[in-house]
């Protein structure tokens, strides 16, 4: 490969590191043509971008940008595969349903700024929730207490109209 061309891929793939918020390592060693296809399919339909990398052109990239992605280093070998996506849990949801015997397997991640090394990750980067997810949750949580007061007050509406109606047809 030409320097030129190494170039190009080292800029290209810090820019993948800027553009996307997250990014997963992924061994993907042991995996055939058509496996790997397959895998390829899955994150285009999930919205994850997935590149097969040579280490050393991505260490240079990692290098290169302004965070500080050195204890990611170490996953750097055998075959690895890129994951950039923008939802922090998807990759690892779709490398755990996907794998079987390990393959493909979780090296390393960066997600929610934070990095993660290492296969026995995967559950806490499943865990992770999203940006929409949380939101979700705030909002049932702030609307649950105007629904309790809302349906008491109309509770307590029915209640009075009944009385009243109630009082007012007796006889006197």
């Amino acid at each position: 490969m030409k320097k030129e061309d190494k170039q190009l891929l080292i800029q290209s793939l810090g820019e993948g590191l800027e553009k996307y918020a997250h990014f997963y390592l992924v061994d993907v060693t042991g995996m055939n043509a058509a496996e790997t296809s397959a895998l390829r399919r899955k994150c285009f339909q999930q919205e994850v971008k997935m590149v097969v990398v040579k280490n050393t052109l991505l260490e240079k990239a990692m290098e290169a940008s302004q965070v500080d992605f050195s204890p990611l280093y170490a996953c750097l070998k055998g075959s690895t595969a890129v994951f950039f996506c923008n939802t922090a849990n998807v990759p690892a949801k779709l490398i755990k349903e996907v794998a079987k015997d390990g393959i493909p397997g979780l090296k390393g991640a960066y997600a929610e700024e934070s990095i993660y090394v290492g296969a026995d990750q995967l559950e806490a980067l499943c865990a992770i929730k999203s940006k929409t997810e949380l939101l979700g949750e705030l909002v049932a949580l702030l609307q649950s207490p105007v629904k309790n007061v809302v349906s008491a007050l109309q509770s307590g509406g029915q209640t009075i109209h009944g009385v009243l109606k109630t009082l007012g047809e007796r006889p006197e």
